[in-house]
């Protein structure tokens, strides 16, 4: 365990270094996990727990993933709780090019960061059953959300602190970006230091 996170820790910068052309962003939630904690700031669950409150809340850890036509894809933690205009700058603004069409639902987040940051952007109305408008959709991010539940869904819940390092691991492999021990290795050992993407 403790090598797998040494690796992941390293793997998981190897991304592209900026979003182009139509790029897409949603978000998905897991339930706040302190798995392996010793020191828990709420009461324990039981394994396979349930929020105590319905809906999206503080209980649920947000993972915002951005992800263009060609692949390229970040994610980030951006905290508990529904994304914010703030989250927004903070994360997906520096790996957006200025010249990007970002496509979303229609969280207000989304329009207030785009309309702040002069970022040009388009919203589907998912929740009036709107999932295709031309070329503006979000099922290309969503499709990545499913493969990375279905992959994550092997080691029976993990702890939030460590999403990061999975959400890396999930894009080392997916597209078979790599298909080898030792692919795995080269990407870890780049580091920080080198960015091909």
């Amino acid at each position: 365990f403790r090598w797998r996170h040494r690796f992941l820790h390293l793997a998981k910068a190897d991304r592209p270094a900026q979003l182009a052309g139509i790029a897409e962003a949603d978000e998905m939630f897991f339930l706040e996990s302190q798995k392996g904690s010793r020191q828990l700031d709420r009461t324990p669950r039981k394994r396979g727990g349930v929020a105590r409150r319905r809906g999206i809340n503080s209980e649920h850890v947000c993972v915002l993933v951005a992800r263009d036509r060609a692949g390229g894809t970040h994610d980030f933690v951006t905290g508990r709780g529904a994304v914010t205009a703030a989250q927004l700058h903070q994360h997906l603004f520096p790996v957006l090019d200025p010249d990007v069409l970002l496509v979303t639902d229609g969280h207000p987040a989304y329009r207030s960061f785009a309309r702040s940051a002069g970022i040009t952007h388009e919203a589907v109305n998912l929740r009036a059953g709107e999932r295709v408008r031309g070329a503006l959709h979000v099922q290309n991010v969503n499709a990545y959300h499913r493969r990375f539940r279905q992959w994550l869904a092997r080691f029976n819940g993990v702890a939030s602190c460590y999403l990061p390092n999975y959400l890396g691991w999930q894009w080392a492999i997916d597209g078979q970006r790599i298909d080898s021990a030792e692919g795995m290795l080269r990407i870890a050992l780049r580091g920080t230091s080198h960015n091909e993407r």
